[in-house]
């Protein structure tokens, strides 16, 4: 079953806390298991210097897994975070990040992600996330 754009936005409006329904990310697409969100910038989330805070790039990269993981699995299963590790490369400021997570493995149990996180615009990456999920249901 293909998880279309739609159901993808309502994964993200039903299964996240308000705080990280208030970083505003959106499902820019969904496919296999891909899911691309986009981090829109805000001077609410710049830190000192003015670039995005890397704590907004961590949840997003987690974010962006779970839509990955319910693309795989054709929607919202439950699952959790096991671990992650992100590496921040380049400053992003005033501009939208997108954050393009792929599952490199995607068992019954256990879900491995490689997560990419690009100024909008760039190839280059501003930073770089992998993350291990355990599936619940």
């Amino acid at each position: 079953m293909t998880l279309t754009l739609a159901a993808a936005d309502k994964i993200l409006a039903d299964n996240f806390a308000p705080w990280v329904l208030d970083l505003g990310l959106s499902v820019a697409s969904v496919d296999g298991h891909e899911a691309v969100l986009r981090l829109p910038w805000s001077p609410r989330l710049a830190r000192e210097g003015g670039g995005l805070c890397g704590q907004a790039l961590m949840a997003a990269a987690d974010t962006a897994t779970v839509i990955a993981v319910s693309a795989a699995r054709g929607g919202f299963v439950p699952m959790t975070t096991v671990q992650q590790s992100i590496t921040f490369q380049r400053a992003v400021t005033g501009t939208d990040v997108l954050v393009r997570a792929r599952l490199t493995k995607a068992g019954r149990r256990m879900a491995f992600a490689d997560i990419v996180m690009t100024a909008e615009g760039s190839d280059e990456a501003a930073a770089h996330a992998t993350a291990v999920y355990a599936l619940l249901g």
